[in-house]
């Protein structure tokens, strides 16, 4: 350090501004997932102290994640077949959208790149070509994410083939969110975290500046912290119903407002990938587990009752139904401060996005490591509050864009709800997208945004969007020498998909969990996404 800076700033007075006590309140798997990345990460002499009741159920945010959780596993420097046996986890490549465009449409967005980029332009505005011409097979032909779950295979990349599309897999995984909760209970208690059982009956305040300062405790018990986390859920126990801070309804663009679900029996083949099927009024998940298969149904309470989506769901399960359904009500948004004071909120606590694109852990996921990149002292720095807080609108924005996309482009014609997605206003930036889109098929990503091109380009394509012509630079080469390209691509991917085990046979060779029986579940487990 520069010495300067030592003289305006003593060591002995940095301890003192460093926060002692960090209370979160809530577990579930935003709860714990914070625990742990928070017992890992900060500095020993901080105290973590997590508070939940289990008189409180929680949602369960999700089951299906996209490929960063993995990132996150390896944070916590997680063995991941260990992880994939203590969660009952499959593995996921993409997901499948079908009726979503039209009745009867079905196409996968897959993790991973599609096709090789080229120096000229992108490896898609090749394909663009070609198509428009008649001369090219659909979309999916080109990424091993795609072909590999039509056909049920799975494996990890290997290392030592760089140059294979077997390199290209990307993948993520379904576990239960339920028992993830547990593991990484077990692992924040294990680096320090002090766990507290009870329901939290005040919550107080200082009343010159408003921060939190303790939580009381139904048996009197007063627990005082410096800095709070509030994992309470869709209820927001301090973010809203303390420090009122307020909610970014988003309802008008994602009108679902309700899901039902429930977990059922297993399916006799393991697929490497959520499911989403469009319904009169909404949409039905199905994410295979290990040892159940989940399931709901989200739909829109104008335009659906909920006796009529639960019979839609219990009369497109692929088993027996392992439990009563459950409804939950939502509203799509965020909160209009994700950081208040001193207090930031994580998951369901900060906002909904309903899980189409099974977005929900991954934003727990970027909460935390946003709150570690710019992790407070006592001073609470408005500067690093006020960027907080524009770094998860914008995250919150770009996601909510994405879903939007795939509302706005169906092309149902005889459903009222579904009318009104196609018809409705949407943001300037989706328009625009479209608008690009359709004109050359260009896609420009838009800052650090979690989506990439591949995922707009399936997205937009998959739902019946089509672009009227194609990038010019692409004509530099011969119909011929790309028709060339494409079919070569399109072979060796397809090689490899021939070579590879199927999922169920990669789980039993790997990391198989312990049986199950039918109907018994662990008393922490969640059902939903």
């Amino acid at each position: 350090m520069h010495p300067d800076l030592n003289k305006a700033m003593p060591s002995n007075q940095q301890n003192e501004r460093a926060l002692r006590d960090v209370v979160i309140v809530g577990g579930g798997t935003a709860g714990w997932m914070t625990a742990a990345a928070l017992s890992r990460c900060l500095p020993h002499g901080q105290r973590i102290r997590l508070v939940e009741s289990d008189q409180i159920s929680t949602i369960g945010v999700g089951e299906a994640t996209i490929p960063s959780i993995r990132a996150f596993n390896q944070l916590l420097n997680l063995d991941e077949d260990e992880f994939i046996r203590q969660t009952q986890a499959t593995f996921k490549l993409g997901i499948e959208f079908v009726n979503w465009g039209k009745p009867g449409d079905s196409y996968i967005h897959g993790f991973g790149q599609i096709g090789r980029d080229q120096v000229v332009a992108k490896f898609y505005q090749y394909w663009l070509k070609m198509v428009q011409a008649g001369k090219a097979p659909d979309l999916e032909a080109f990424s091993i994410n795609t072909v590999a779950p039509r056909h049920a295979k799975f494996m990890r990349p290997p290392k030592d083939m760089p140059n294979s599309p077997l390199s290209d897999i990307s993948y993520a995984f379904h576990f239960d969110a339920g028992l993830y909760a547990r593991y990484l209970r077990g692992i924040a208690e294990r680096q320090g975290v002090l766990r507290t059982e009870g329901r939290i009956v005040e919550v107080q305040t200082n009343a010159q500046n408003g921060l939190i300062t303790a939580l009381r405790m139904e048996n009197d018990e007063l627990i005082s912290a410096d800095f709070f986390i509030d994992c309470s859920g869709m209820s927001g126990l301090l973010i809203e119903k303390t420090l009122q801070t307020g909610y970014e309804d988003w309802s008008h663009y994602l009108p679902a407002d309700s899901a039902i679900a429930v977990p059922c029996t297993s399916s006799e083949t393991l697929l490497p990938y959520t499911r989403s099927t469009a319904h009169q009024a909404g949409w039905q998940w199905r994410i295979p587990l290990q040892h159940r298969t989940g399931n709901g149904h989200v739909f829109c309470s104008q335009f659906m009752s909920a006796d009529e989506a639960q019979a839609i769901l219990m009369g497109n399960l692929d088993g027996q139904a392992l439990a009563e359904p459950r409804l939950i009500r939502f509203t799509t948004g965020k909160r209009k401060r994700a950081w208040n004071k001193n207090c930031v909120a994580i998951g369901l606590s900060g906002g909904f996005m309903e899980p189409l694109e099974s977005t929900s852990i991954h934003m727990i996921q970027t909460a935390i490591m946003r709150l570690l990149s710019l992790f407070p002292d006592r001073g609470f720095s408005q500067v690093d509050i006020d960027t907080y807080n524009a770094q998860n609108d914008e995250e919150y924005q770009r996601i909510r864009d994405f879903l939007i996309m795939h509302y706005k482009l169906n092309q149902h014609q005889d459903a009222p709800f579904w009318q009104y997605c196609r018809e409705m206003e949407v943001p300037k930036e989706v328009q625009h997208r479209i608008d690009l889109y359709r004109s050359h098929g260009r896609i420009f990503r838009l800052g650090e945004e979690l989506f990439a091109d591949a995922s707009w380009l399936q997205v937009m394509h998959g739902q019946g969007l089509r672009a009227s012509s194609y990038h010019p630079l692409v004509d530099q080469r011969s119909e011929e020498d790309i028709a060339y390209f494409l079919s070569q691509v399109q072979k060796t991917i397809q090689k490899c998909v021939d070579v590879m085990p199927t999922h169920a046979e990669f789980i039993a060779a790997t990391c198989a969990a312990e049986k199950v029986e039918f109907g018994v579940m662990p008393q922490t487990q969640r059902y939903g996404t």
